[in-house]
């Protein structure tokens, strides 16, 4: 009877292990109608930016907001507007304010949120914006009150929601 190599044996149990944990790095996933529009790895301090037109005031609005050290939630730091008005942040509680130009600013705003969950809208020009550089023109791609959600899950999610 021959004997196995035990080398196969490591060698397999090293390929299970680096495939364990690449499926369980946390990834952020955009989806929207059925399928993914985007992913990211997910890394504390990543940066999501989500930009539209007010739906009321018809004036640009841009949120910032970055993942928390637990890589589960988003942390909204900045919001910058032009005018006040519903849904707009104004209370001193709300951050720090400050004017820049035509630009109303509200820092250290820390609001936290497992989860992001956007709609377009007719006019709205919602775009998110990934990382420094990858933006995503939801608005030309899906029609108006199409849901778009953002959130942070295990990588092995992909093949659980994307059947």
């Amino acid at each position: 009877m021959k004997k196995k190599n035990p080398w196969i044996y490591v060698c397999l149990i090293g390929v299970i292990l680096g495939a364990l944990n690449v499926l369980s790095q946390p990834t952020l996933f955009v989806y929207s109608s059925g399928s993914w529009v985007a992913l990211a790895r997910a890394e504390q301090g990543y940066p999501v930016t989500i930009r539209f037109i007010h739906s009321v005031q018809k004036t640009p609005v841009e949120e910032n907001l970055v993942l928390d050290h637990d890589q589960k939630t988003f942390v909204l730091e900045s919001t910058k507007y032009q005018s006040f008005g519903v849904g707009l942040p104004f209370v001193e509680s709300d951050g720090v304010f400050s004017e820049e130009g035509d630009y109303f600013v509200f820092r250290q705003m820390n609001r936290h949120f497992p989860m992001l969950n956007l709609r377009t809208g007719v006019g709205t020009k919602l775009t998110l914006t990934l990382g420094e550089t990858r933006v995503l023109p939801l608005y030309e791609w899906y029609a108006p009150g199409t849901k778009v959600d953002v959130f942070v899950a295990p990588f092995y999610m992909y093949f659980s929601l994307f059947r």
